[in-house]
């Protein structure tokens, strides 16, 4: 009890391990759950990420800002169940979010450079068919990628990828087979 003129004890981190609901259950704090999750998820959520973009450095900001999401998620209320799937989930969203901004600012490039914009691509790759395929499917616009990447490398059905997309399925549909047009043209393009 307390006494009058006393402040309410304030509540601490170590105060946050249970979580009593109105059920009268108690579960543990989703938080902590994912601080057990971390070392054993890390190595998958950067895998992840460094298969699909292939730059280290670019693949560490984003597991980053995927678990930065994560901890975000953990304090809304209902809280998620972390899992390595769960975050796996954060690290695509946060992909396909990278890819759209890095297309909004390639048209933005575009229309001021015109043309010009230097060529950065590296011709040793180009001798093994895998880092060829990477390579063409860089090159390819962020919503091109995006969707073919989504679609084919993460086997995602048609109506998930419009979903992460924000797109409806026939637009999503139209998309993927322009994507695999342009993705094809380009290919062909390297290996004649």
């Amino acid at each position: 009890m307390r006494r009058s003129g006393e402040r309410p004890a304030e509540v601490g981190p170590s105060d946050r391990w249970r979580d009593v609901h109105a059920s009268g259950k108690i579960r543990p704090d989703p938080g902590a759950a994912l601080l057990e999750l971390y070392d054993a998820a890390l190595p998958e959520v950067y895998g992840y990420l460094l298969a699909r973009c292939g730059r280290r450095a670019l693949a560490e900001d984003l597991t980053a800002e995927t678990f930065l999401a994560a901890v975000a998620a953990c304090r809304r209320e209902p809280p998620p169940t972390p899992s390595t799937g769960w975050l796996v989930g954060i690290a695509r969203h946060k992909l396909v979010d990278h890819w759209r901004a890095a297309e909004r600012e390639n048209r933005g490039l575009a229309a001021v450079a015109g043309p010009n914009i230097p060529d950065l691509t590296d011709p040793w790759d180009a001798h093994l068919d895998a880092l060829l395929a990477q390579e063409v499917l860089a090159e390819q616009s962020g919503l091109h990628r995006a969707a073919l990447t989504l679609r084919y490398l993460d086997g995602l059905p048609v109506g998930e990828v419009a979903h992460a997309l924000g797109r409806t399925r026939r637009a999503t549909d139209a998309l993927l087979g322009r994507a695999r047009a342009a993705f094809r043209r380009s290919y062909e393009g390297r290996t004649r």
